[in-house]
């Protein structure tokens, strides 16, 4: 047989899935175990992000690699065995990021063609597979969703960075569509207030301030144009006007600030500790800005925040739970995945 007898035909490829519609629920991220190997793998993906951390790499990845990643693993590893979820062993923040995604499935089984999955911007799972499980389970629309009810570039703009840098490596790419900020949300308010007024019903006791505290970001962050500090006051406005509160007995302050620069104030700790300085008996703290909790709402407000209240006077402290995977936590999430899928379903 001579050459111009024969015919190559490329390796026959696998049938080729599409038509479907992937809905891609993000949250910040968890470490895998609380050991030191763990926690450093997972603070290295973090704080490498320059999203978070918008210092020069040549100032900053010295005291990064030099100090942080040999001394804060611990230190945070500590902190996260207090608030591990022992039966899963796993953070919170995973277990409820997984439940929302079932529930989210659940939930939407009247669409047919529409597949949920959930993801870590840090840690696993990671966003570039789910996003490449979807594609190849047929999925070439793809709703990406970030899970922060208030925008900020150090959360929101990271998970889009993150699956647009999936993109630059995929020849047949997915269409895309990420879910915008949703602090003003109607049913996200409401969600909120009922939560507070059904955990405060438990109590004996009234709080004399109802404290909302948010995640805070650097000040330099805010003066270069970052919404976040006008979302959170404005959750914490509807809030307090949705539960008939006035400014003497609630307001807004911004924890878990990082290294030495100034962040959003009113600092959430030092609040705390003034108010009971004050005279101030008995106080609430509610975190609007987590869909879940997690070592920021547990260990840091739950746990610390509480003991500095108790330390400098206080008598009464409660922290009431984030919506987590509660029939209100999740109707929130759904009206706004059925609002952003309109026109492709």
């Amino acid at each position: 047989m001579t050459h111009s007898d024969t015919t190559h035909f490329p390796p026959s490829h696998p049938p080729v899935k599409f038509g479907k519609i992937g809905v891609l629920l993000v949250n910040l991220g968890t470490p895998d175990g609380t050991d030191f190997t763990s926690m450093r793998r997972y603070l290295k993906e973090f704080l490498t992000d320059r999203r978070v951390i918008e210092w020069s790499r040549w100032k900053w990845y010295p005291i990064l690699f030099g100090i942080v990643l040999n001394t804060r693993p611990r230190k945070v590893g500590k902190a996260y065995e207090t608030i591990w979820n022992k039966d899963r062993n796993e953070s919170y923040l995973r277990t409820y990021t997984r439940s929302q995604g079932e529930l989210m499935a659940e939930r939407l089984k009247d669409l047919a063609n529409v597949k949920i999955e959930w993801a870590m911007r840090y840690g696993q799972p990671a966003i570039g597979d789910k996003i490449a499980e979807l594609q190849a389970d047929g999925c070439d629309r793809i709703l990406i969703f970030p899970l922060y009810p208030q925008y900020a570039a150090a959360t929101t703009a990271t998970v889009n960075d993150k699956v647009f840098e999936k993109l630059l490596s995929m020849r047949w790419q997915p269409a895309i569509r990420t879910v915008p900020t949703y602090h003003d949300d109607e049913t996200y308010i409401d969600a909120l207030a009922v939560s507070i007024e059904r955990h405060l019903a438990t109590l004996d006791w009234e709080p004399e301030m109802l404290i909302a505290s948010f995640h805070g970001i650097p000040m330099s962050y805010f003066k270069q144009g970052d919404p976040y500090h006008c979302y959170c006051h404005k959750t914490g406005r509807l809030l307090r006007e949705r539960l008939g509160r006035t400014k003497d007995n609630f307001m807004v302050t911004f924890q878990s600030r990082f290294g030495p620069e100034e962040w959003l104030q009113p600092y959430t700790d030092k609040t705390v500790e003034k108010l009971a300085q004050d005279g101030v008996k008995r106080i609430a703290v509610v975190n609007p800005g987590f869909v879940s909790d997690c070592l920021e709402t547990l260990e840091e407000i739950a746990g610390e925040a509480a003991h500095s209240f108790y330390e400098h006077g206080g008598e009464k402290f409660v922290h009431i739970p984030c919506l987590n995977d509660s029939t209100e936590g999740m109707d929130v999430l759904e009206k706004v995945v059925r609002r952003e899928l309109q026109g492709w379903i």
